[in-house]
């Protein structure tokens, strides 16, 4: 069921939700008040130590392929360290400190506006389609491009077509390509198809993709195998598999986030006029948590707390245990749903999902009581048509102008 009053549905008062919103508040000011020299040092740290991996990887398959004895073990550890290199990079260090969590540092090397991830999509792109359409819309049918990817057929509401049909089969593509299939993401397919994209702005897009796809590329495919000499072939299979586990990881983690059962979705009408209380309502229910120890969590960008950071994108990662204690009681408090549970049973709802939603409404029951919302065709919205962007979900270039004219 698609909400279109998160105020009525959760039998809270105006006057509650206004509470709750200055009781979350007050934990984000008491987080940025004492952030300081353990934050700085766990970053700096978990850079050096992703930086390492990528060395030691590419020494082990370059060094160590060359001997037939050696050959599969250099093999196999090399292409597991970049692995381990990528992932960290992606997940806890390059979509973090693109969140702008580690701004506060003014550090050049380590910022919002300067860092480049090691994967296909460009920081711009990511910046745009994530921080401010994902995060600010987060799950509302229409406005939040993340439902499906454009792919898959992710809610009830969604006009079900014989092309759903083929949903299991896009999904483990979608997965097993990731990186090729984010970095085309901020390009908005479906608005290309209707002819509604401003077709300078496309081939500019198009542009940044290819330039950066092809970097990666070289990079993989060309480069480091070429230094392997005799054993390129090897190198290439390994970086090849490196950054098939990486995209895997990467998949899970993000459907885990906002696919379980309990994480809702919403109507357009629902941010009509939305305040920033009723924002952070909808992020705690539009999001889902999944349980672990720290190392799970900082190999999965601590997403495993999806809630704190829907809540407080542009906060620390590393404070994100700490604080979902706190929204937990909140949540208790004012009896709201904290979605969570372990990492399989999370992503095994979401490809149930997947799976049912991929024949029509009437060939499946609804996993909840609750009776769907009519279906609609909620076509994507331009950013003309999406409201201002809250602040601390942070700006990318192209925006920039646009924000000045209307500032």
């Amino acid at each position: 069921m698609a909400i279109s009053d998160v105020r009525e549905y959760m039998h809270l008062s105006e006057d509650e939700v206004e509470q709750l919103g200055r009781e979350l508040d007050a934990i984000r000011a008491e987080v940025e008040e004492s952030r300081g020299a353990a934050d700085a040092a766990y970053i700096n740290r978990l850079i050096r130590v992703q930086r390492s991996l990528a060395v030691a990887g590419r020494l082990t398959l370059i060094l160590g392929t060359q001997h037939r004895r050696t050959r599969v073990p250099a093999a196999v550890l090399g292409g597991g360290l970049l692995a381990l290199h990528k992932i960290l990079e992606n997940m806890e260090i390059g979509h973090n400190v693109m969140h702008g969590q580690w701004d506060w540092m003014n550090d050049p090397e380590i910022h919002s506006s300067t860092w480049e991830w090691d994967t296909a999509q460009p920081a711009e792109q990511w910046k745009h389609s994530h921080n401010y359409v994902h995060h600010q819309f987060t799950n509302v049918l229409g406005f939040d491009n993340d439902i499906g990817y454009g792919i898959l057929r992710m809610a009830r509401e969604q006009r079900w077509s014989p092309y759903n049909l083929g949903q299991p089969v896009y999904n483990a593509l979608l997965a097993s390509l990731f990186e090729w299939g984010v970095a085309l993401h901020d390009l908005d397919i479906e608005r290309i198809r209707k002819g509604e994209k401003d077709p300078v702005e496309m081939r500019r897009q198009l542009r940044q993709i290819l330039r950066k796809g092809r970097n990666q590329a070289l990079k993989d495919y060309l480069v480091y195998p070429a230094l392997s000499g005799r054993r390129w072939r090897t190198t290439l299979v390994a970086n090849a598999a490196a950054n098939l586990t990486r995209n895997l990881w990467s998949y899970v983690i993000i459907f885990c986030g906002h696919f379980p059962d309990g994480a809702e979705h919403f109507t357009e009408e629902e941010i009509d006029e939305e305040t920033r209380a009723e924002w952070y309502l909808r992020q705690i229910l539009g999001a889902a948590n999944f349980e672990g120890g720290p190392l799970l969590h900082v190999l999965s960008g601590n997403l495993g707390f999806q809630i704190e950071h829907h809540l407080f994108p542009d906060l620390p990662s590393n404070r994100y245990a700490a604080i979902s204690v706190k929204v937990r009681e909140l949540c208790a408090k004012y009896d709201i749903p904290y979605t969570t549970g372990p990492l399989h049973r999370q992503y095994g709802q979401a490809l149930r999902t997947i799976v049912k939603l991929s024949v029509p409404n009437g060939w499946t029951s609804p996993d909840r009581p609750e009776p769907p919302s009519p279906v609609r065709d909620r076509g994507r919205r331009s950013d003309d048509e999406r409201p201002a962007r809250m602040k601390e979900l942070g700006v990318w270039s192209r925006g920039r102008s646009r924000e000045a004219k209307a500032s």
